[in-house]
């Protein structure tokens, strides 16, 4: 049994995901957001990095799994949005998690089956897969779809590791 931590990140919301992971079954555990008062930018980071912390040392995730950078029309929105997985990389460095990066196209393509899919087809997929009965904030539902997606990635990497030993 593992737990996975998911995280989304953001300048001003970084959500994060927590399941239970179990062969094939996964459970849900937490998620919520770490919500950036306006502020200096170093303060601000040093907000992601501590929530990061705290959700890590409640919750004591074997490995985590964060969102790649996607290149937005503004280039000082990537830098921010850079910037902010900066400071939860580190807070999972701290913590000695193993760590993975998946693209927002993986994300959506693992989770819904189809890699343009919308945020509330995300949603939706989330909460059928963790068989959650209400809708969890976006930023968290995208996280929690980050950390489903690293389960189901260790899965198929485990599977290929066995096939290759026999």
């Amino acid at each position: 049994m593992a737990i996975l931590l998911g995280i989304d990140p953001g300048s001003r919301i970084t959500g994060y995901g927590v399941i239970r992971v179990q062969g094939n079954h996964h459970e849900y555990v937490a998620s919520g957001c770490v919500k950036v008062v306006d502020a200096e930018i170093d303060k601000r980071l040093l907000q992601i990095y501590q929530g990061i912390c705290q959700v890590i040392d409640t919750y004591l995730p074997v490995e985590a799994a964060i969102e790649q950078v996607f290149m937005h029309r503004n280039p000082s929105s990537a830098i921010k949005l850079g910037q902010a997985r900066g400071a939860a990389i580190v807070a999972c460095g701290k913590a000695a998690l193993l760590l993975a990066e998946y693209s927002p196209r993986q994300v959506k393509q693992s989770v819904v089956g189809y890699g343009g899919a919308d945020k509330e087809q995300v949603q939706h997929m989330v909460c059928r897969l963790l068989n959650l009965k209400e809708t969890p904030q976006a930023d968290a539902a995208d996280a929690l779809a980050i950390a489903l997606t690293h389960a189901q990635t260790r899965s198929t990497q485990a599977i290929i590791r066995a096939a290759e030993e026999v």
